[in-house]
């Protein structure tokens, strides 16, 4: 509770933001902050791990009907995908602005009455997992596919996080835009 109520504050402020901002926002007294966490720095990293998790978007990834057309549940996807990039973005980039680097993973003691240790998984099993999630979306149309469903995901992942901040750059792209030239291609 106490990380969810932190990420939109550790997004605006970075790691200016104070532990009182954080417990206001939760609801909590400050020095339940500090029961839960041994300090602000294990508080952040709690976030940044928080920030990376990929179960949101495989959630979302397979909340997407399949009985949509391929270009809706791809549309559908692109938008998970880029709000959860977003969210990466936004924490991660507040903090490096801020001046936090990071540290990397710390160990931390295990309390009595810690919950289920939310780490994030590694990069390889996040990124398998996305694209296992991607390739559902485009089995039901397997029979009319060029590629197998598998290398379509792998390659429609590689356009989601190369075109994570727009199209080169280009705040006019749109995910339907996007979306239409993977499936369709470029030629009339």
């Amino acid at each position: 509770m106490i990380v969810m109520a932190a990420l939109p504050l550790v997004a605006e402020h970075g790691a200016a933001v104070t532990t009182a901002q954080i417990a206001r926002a939760a609801g909590i007294g400050e020095a339940t902050v500090f029961r839960a966490f041994t300090d602000k720095d294990e508080l952040l990293d709690a976030c940044v791990a928080e920030a990376l998790r990929s179960d949101h978007v495989l959630e979302q990834l397979a909340s997407v009907p399949l009985d949509q057309p391929l270009t809706e549940r791809l549309a559908e996807a692109a938008d998970a995908m880029r709000a959860h990039m977003t969210r990466i973005g936004a924490v991660l980039g507040a903090l490096h602005a801020s001046g936090r680097r990071s540290r990397g993973p710390q160990p931390r003691e295990a309390r009595e009455d810690d919950p289920q240790p939310r780490e994030p998984p590694d990069r390889a099993t996040s990124f398998r997992a996305t694209r296992e999630a991607l390739t559902e979306l485009f089995e039901p149309d397997r029979d009319r596919l060029r590629l197998p469903p598998e290398r379509l995901a792998a390659l429609f992942l590689s356009l989601m996080f190369a075109g994570a901040r727009g199209a080169a750059g280009d705040p006019e792209s749109s995910i339907t835009e996007v979306v239409d030239v993977f499936v369709h291609g470029i030629l009339k």
